[in-house]
């Protein structure tokens, strides 16, 4: 689904990303892990287009998209939530899920300013999916509401349901669960797990919970100053040495 060949990014003289080579197959949910100022943000920004690599390989369904903009990485299938949630606060949870349908809608200025029967035809689609989608995320009671209004944990599902809204077959969760007590991880977990299966899903997620991350990932990618220390499944890195010194140090 996504292969990044020797990615690196370098600001100046810094290098936050030395040459990340990491896979993912379909339906697969991957870990991107490690200690703060590791990379893992700046190694998604390179995938979704926020940042062109200075230099390495974006592979996406066998497309090359290394510096494509944003726009153009998200028509090509691939969402993305952020670490500090990234809402229309003053838009009603419908309408920031119908931000994300837009991208779906084809229709010219022409039509949309006279409302013509093709415009609204397509804009009753966009907003009966809209409204499907907040279903499966637990939010259509609340689809009129103000997005500022949600509680925190429903605002991370409100941020999930609009990047699905885009129709992806890549989704890419920055640190889904901050912020989120144990048990509202755990419902998490179960919500991940569902829509990966239920929108056919390859799923790229940073967090720094280890629990869940151990939880849910398949396989594990483990970044220290922007470099792979270690790669494998959930087992094999909770025993890697160079995994437990990057969290807990050595004596």
């Amino acid at each position: 689904m996504l292969r990044t060949e020797n990615v690196t990014m370098k600001f100046g003289g810094l290098t936050a990303v030395s040459e990340l080579s990491l896979e993912i197959g379909k339906n697969e949910i991957v870990g991107l892990i490690g200690p703060n100022g590791a990379g893992k943000t700046t190694a998604f920004n390179c995938i979704t287009g926020v940042n062109a690599p200075t230099s390495g390989k974006v592979i996406f369904q066998g497309e090359e998209i290394t510096g494509l903009p944003r726009h153009q990485v998200t028509r090509r299938g691939i969402a993305r939530t952020f670490q500090n949630i990234r809402l229309f606060r003053e838009l009603s949870v419908l309408e920031n899920v119908l931000v994300g349908c837009h991208l779906q809608l084809r229709a010219n200025l022409f039509e949309a300013t006279l409302h013509l029967p093709g415009y609204r035809r397509r804009d009753r689609e966009a907003r009966a999916f809209a409204m499907s989608l907040l279903e499966e995320v637990g939010l259509a009671a609340d689809a009129g509401e103000p997005a500022v209004s949600l509680p925190y944990g429903k605002q991370r599902r409100l941020e999930i349901a609009r990047a699905l809204a885009t129709r992806p077959s890549l989704l890419l969760l920055d640190e889904p669960a901050a912020g989120m007590n144990p048990q509202e991880s755990v419902e998490l977990m179960h919500f991940i797990r569902r829509i990966r299966d239920q929108f056919g899903l390859s799923i790229l997620l940073i967090e720094h919970h280890m629990q869940f991350v151990m939880g849910i990932c398949q396989k594990l990618w483990v970044l220290e100053y922007g470099v792979t220390i270690a790669r494998g499944d959930p087992a094999a890195i909770r025993r890697d040495p160079k995994v437990i010194e990057a969290y807990l140090g050595v004596e």
